[in-house]
C-alpha cells in the first residue's frame, strides 16, 4: 500500500493546525461521504502527533484552508467563533456567465439531506475577472466565464454551490449542482477535472493567545493552469483590510 502524499501545513502550533486540503479528499468518515480508504485526518495524523479535531467542514470536492484543533477545548472555542460568525472566509470560484461586479444571494437552504426546513443563507461575492472563450456549445458560439471572490455569511450545506446554481451561474466542475456541458468543456479543452471552488483565505482569532491569524491556501496546478490560460494570473487581489470580515478586520486594528 502506497504512503499518501504529505499535506501542506499552513500553520502549526501546540493548539491548532491549518492545512491546505486537496480537492477530492474527504476530511473524515461520515455518512455524507461514504467509505473511502483515504481521509485528511488520517493523513494529518502521520504528520502531527496527538489528538486532532476538525472544527469546520469543507466538501470533498472543495480545496483550501481547513482548521484542525489539537484539543477539545480549542475545538470548542473555534466552534464558538464559527457560530458567532466572527471567522472571515473568502473562497475563489469560477462560474458560467458574467455575474454583476458584486452582489449577494439571500436564499434559504435546507440541510444536508436537501430536504426539511430551509434556513436563512447569505452569500456575497465580487467579480475579479472575466473571459470569453471561442468554443461553441449549445446555442452559443462563445462561452463566458468569471472568476469570483465569494464570502459566505452563513454555513449551510454546499451553500456556495447551491446558491450559484439558484442564480444560474453554476460553478465549473460541479457534478452535483452544475452544468454537465460546461464541465465537459473544461475537461476536454482545459484538462480541468475538479470543482473550481477553493477556500482561499481564512481569518480567525487564536483561541489561546487571542492574536489575529490569517491563512491563505495556495492554488493547485489545475487552478494555476486555468488562471494562466484565461489571462487571470494577475487577477487575485492582494491583502485588502477593507474587504475583510468586519470582526476579523477589527482584530487587526
Amino acid at each position: 500500500m502506497s504512503v499518501p502524499a504529505p499535506l501542506q501545513l499552513l500553520h502549526l502550533d501546540e493548539h491548532l493546525v491549518a492545512v491546505n486540503k486537496p480537492h477530492s479528499l474527504a476530511v473524515h468518515r461520515s455518512r455524507l461521504v461514504g467509505e473511502d480508504e483515504d481521509y485528511l485526518i488520517d493523513r494529518l495524523r502521520l504528520q502531527v502527533d496527538g489528538r486532532l479535531h476538525a472544527v469546520h467542514r469543507l466538501d470533498r470536492a472543495t480545496s483550501g484552508v481547513l482548521l484542525v484543533a489539537r484539543s477539545q477545548e480549542i475545538a470548542a472555542e473555534l466552534g464558538r467563533q464559527l457560530m458567532a460568525r466572527t471567522v472571515g472566509k473568502s473562497y475563489l470560484a469560477v462560474v458560467r456567465g458574467w455575474p454583476a461586479e458584486q452582489g449577494e444571494i439571500d436564499y434559504p437552504l435546507s440541510g444536508s439531506s436537501l430536504r426539511g426546513e430551509a434556513k436563512p443563507a447569505l452569500t456575497r461575492w465580487r467579480r475579479l475577472a472575466t473571459v470569453e472563450v471561442p468554443i461553441a456549445s449549445g446555442r452559443y458560439a462563445q462561452q463566458r466565464y468569471a472568476l469570483l471572490e465569494v464570502q459566505p455569511q452563513t454555513g449551510r450545506y454546499r451553500q456556495i454551490r447551491r446558491h450559484f446554481h439558484h442564480v444560474s451561474h453554476h460553478l465549473l466542475g460541479d457534478t452535483s449542482h452544475g452544468r454537465g456541458d460546461h464541465n465537459r468543456l473544461i475537461r476536454q479543452h482545459y484538462g480541468v477535472h475538479r470543482l473550481l471552488l477553493h477556500a482561499w483565505r481564512l481569518e480567525v482569532v487564536h483561541p489561546a493567545t487571542q492574536a489575529p491569524l490569517r491563512f491563505e491556501a495556495p492554488l493547485d496546478d489545475s487552478w494555476q493552469r486555468l488562471l494562466g490560460t484565461f489571462g487571470w494570473s494577475g487577477a487575485l487581489p492582494a491583502d485588502d483590510v477593507a474587504l475583510r470580515h468586519p470582526a476579523a478586520a477589527a482584530a487587526h486594528e
